[in-house]
């Protein structure tokens, strides 16, 4: 289907404004773009508790701010999209004010460091030692509440590498992950790259922009840790919700993802949001599909939670 009134609308002043496609912008201006996407968000809504604190890396420390409602039931660990170029916890905080409302779970916002000042395999590595600190901050709190994974776009490749080394490290326990219009792999021409309906706000020559800063390397590219889609065995993994945007030049790599994860065996809610382009999940306040996309992801985080408290 055509995209919905309200996409088309702001493509339309988007297209107004005069701004460089995202390809023709240096990291910084495009970094730019971020911060006024933020300001349209808008204020999130009050929650209990808000914290700022750093991790510490190798070579650095990476922020993270934590989101907490009174008396939460599970913890999110979130990876913020934005190609592994762009996206800061700050442009993430709305939409995790409203996870923490709606799911009643506290969130955790992830400020990896970026490329191209930080290649692969930083962001990685980052998200893992953030992954490891929300574990040891519950239990220096004496909770042992379920964990989930979820980010979207380069943050949803980001959870689906984090629930993959878990699995390898034989822990910690990921209760769910939910990956939202993920990157999964670096195949630039299959159908949903070259359909001239998806060269939007994310097209296929952005794509190639941001893939040469993270990762130059193209052989690189094919690693499990890059491209999650190249593991060879997804068995053991923890339970999926992926979401897909029918105008996404990512929509066949993430359907290709949840796929590959039933096929070996992991339980997968998966819904692709038509009328959608990719990055509508991100735009709340401004598009009326983020608010349908965080509804379908915390119904699924629900009923999923429900089911991990039942008695044995």
């Amino acid at each position: 289907m055509a995209l919905d009134d309200a996409t088309a609308g702001f493509l339309a002043q988007m297209a107004e404004s005069g701004m460089k496609p995202l390809h023709e912008m240096t990291p910084e201006e495009a970094r730019g773009l971020g911060g006024a996407l933020r300001d349209m968000y808008g204020p999130g809504p009050d929650v209990a508790r808000v914290v700022d604190e750093t991790v510490p890396v190798a070579g650095g420390s990476v922020p993270v701010r934590i989101l907490a409602p009174e008396n939460p039931r599970a913890v999110i660990v979130y990876y913020h999209g934005g190609g592994w170029v762009i996206g800061s916890r700050d442009e993430t905080d709305t939409l995790a004010r409203k996870m923490v409302e709606r799911t009643g779970a506290a969130v955790v916002l992830v400020d990896y460091r970026l490329a191209p000042e930080h290649r692969y395999p930083t962001a990685v590595e980052d998200s893992w030692a953030a992954l490891l600190w929300t574990v040891r901050h519950l239990e220096e709190q004496g909770l042992a509440l379920p964990l989930i994974v979820s980010g979207d776009s380069a943050g949803g490749n980001l959870a689906a590498i984090m629930a993959q080394r878990a699995k390898a490290e034989n822990g910690p326990a990921i209760a769910l992950q939910v990956l939202i219009y993920p990157v999964t792999d670096a195949d630039l021409d299959n159908a949903s790259y070259s359909d001239p309906a998806n060269q939007l706000m994310l097209s296929r020559d952005s794509m190639v922009w941001f893939w040469d800063h993270y990762v130059p390397d193209r052989a690189a590219r094919q690693q499990p840790e890059v491209s999650p889609l190249q593991a060879s065995d997804l068995s053991g993994l923890p339970p999926a919700v992926v979401l897909t945007a029918e105008h996404d030049v990512l929509c066949d790599e993430g359907e290709a993802y949840a796929e590959k994860l039933r096929a070996a065996g992991v339980p997968v809610q998966s819904r692709r949001f038509d009328g959608q382009m990719h990055g509508f999940f991100t735009m709340v306040n401004v598009l009326p599909g983020a608010a349908a996309g965080l509804e379908y992801a915390a119904e699924q985080i629900d009923r999923h939670l429900a089911e991990h408290n039942q008695p044995a």
